[in-house]
């Protein structure tokens, strides 16, 4: 995850939490409906938070498979060069014989 990711999220909680404390204390409405408006919002920045979550996994999932992918590449080809380099041995030694 980058710096720029990590710190868009803690911004993000921290502005939840401050709008909390605001609509706490300057809200026209009863204990209970405040409390309800703060649940919800609680429950509106975790689902944030899982959703990004969700997308930074399958990224990742994303990158590591691309990583596999050229890795296998790179062994393929390694291991054509390394054959190659045995038959033209094989080839330089059965010329001389």
């Amino acid at each position: 995850m980058s710096d720029n990711d990590s710190s868009s999220i803690g911004w993000f909680l921290a502005g939840l939490g401050l709008g909390a404390l605001v609509g706490v204390l300057y809200a026209p409405k009863s204990g209970r409906e405040v409390r309800d408006s703060i649940r919800q919002a609680a429950n509106d920045g975790r689902d944030f938070v899982t959703t990004r979550g969700q997308e930074l996994r399958g990224q990742v999932d994303q990158w590591v498979a691309k990583g596999k992918d050229t890795v296998s590449r790179s062994k393929e080809q390694i291991s054509s060069a390394v054959e190659a380099g045995r038959q033209a041995y094989r080839d330089a030694v059965d010329n001389k014989s």
